[in-house]
């Protein structure tokens, strides 16, 4: 009997689903389990979607399932390269192709996610785009894990005004924007066929006449850039942290390491950041 590709892919999905234990994504145990590994509430929430479109994937009533959705599972589920080219392969989707920024979260990566608890982390790609955050930088940036993709990308926050806990000087933003501007240059430089980096840059041409003026002016990026950044948490108030830039080996993705000098304020802000813990996104 030949397995059709979409029982192929719900099998595949309940499998993966069942291998992940709720400690490897950060979340608690919640006591007596029915089911090994997460919960398809927890999958649906961890990759942006309702269990009621997760419950058809697992039991093989929709099919091609978007890039954007499939991307979003390999990481929750964290896949293997070869599984997730499987995974595209029976959602009878294109995986992204040589020549994209390469999104994919490694193994690597989220083992180190999961291990630095105790500094807040974010994972950028190549165009701004936040890819994924520990349980610590949602709580001072705030989770906007459930926010569409576009809204999770910095440049695309910057340049329309959209709402952010992240505050900027006058000059802070102007070299903020220099720097934006210079990056998605370099990215569309070596991604040219990248389809998310193009439409978000024929967007933003479009939407932000600062950011037209910029890609027209061919600016270098400002030497040395931003080293520290400032959030407004609702109930701390403002945090400044240092902001350190680490780039992941044959990858477009760079993990924003926030730290501050023991004894500080920004120290203090944080221990009580981990006790407060995660709120949504405001």
């Amino acid at each position: 009997m030949v397995v059709s590709d979409s029982n192929e892919l719900a099998c595949s999905l309940r499998l993966w689903r069942g291998r992940v234990s709720p400690a490897e994504v950060g979340l608690p145990e919640g006591g007596r389990r029915r089911v090994l590994g997460l919960r398809r509430q927890e999958v649906a929430q961890l990759s942006g979607l309702s269990v009621e479109y997760l419950a058809r994937l697992e039991q093989g009533r929709a099919i091609h399932p978007s890039p954007s959705v499939l991307m979003s599972l390999a990481r929750v589920l964290r896949l293997s390269d070869q599984e997730r080219a499987h995974l595209f392969r029976v959602a009878d989707q294109a995986e992204p192709a040589h020549g994209s920024i390469k999104r994919h979260i490694t193994p690597s990566v989220q083992r180190i996610l999961d291990r630095l608890t105790d500094l807040p982390v974010q994972v950028v790609d190549a165009s701004w785009q936040c890819i994924t955050s520990n349980p610590l930088a949602y709580a001072l940036a705030g989770d906007t894990s459930a926010l569409p993709m576009r809204e999770r990308n910095l440049a695309w926050t910057v340049f329309t005004g959209a709402p952010t806990r992240y505050i900027r000087t006058e000059a802070e933003e102007r070299l903020l924007r220099l720097e934006l501007v210079s990056d998605l240059r370099e990215a569309r430089s070596r991604y040219p066929k990248d389809k998310l980096l193009g439409d978000l840059i024929d967007d933003l041409l479009e939407v932000s006449t600062d950011f037209a003026d910029l890609w027209e002016q061919r600016l270098a990026a400002p030497q040395p850039g931003l080293s520290s950044r400032t959030f407004l948490h609702p109930e701390i108030g403002p945090i400044t942290m240092d902001s350190d830039f680490l780039t992941v080996r044959d990858t477009d993705l760079r993990l924003i390491v926030y730290t501050s000098a023991q004894d500080s304020e920004a120290a203090g802000q944080l221990d009580l950041l981990a006790t407060i813990g995660l709120q949504p996104f405001s």
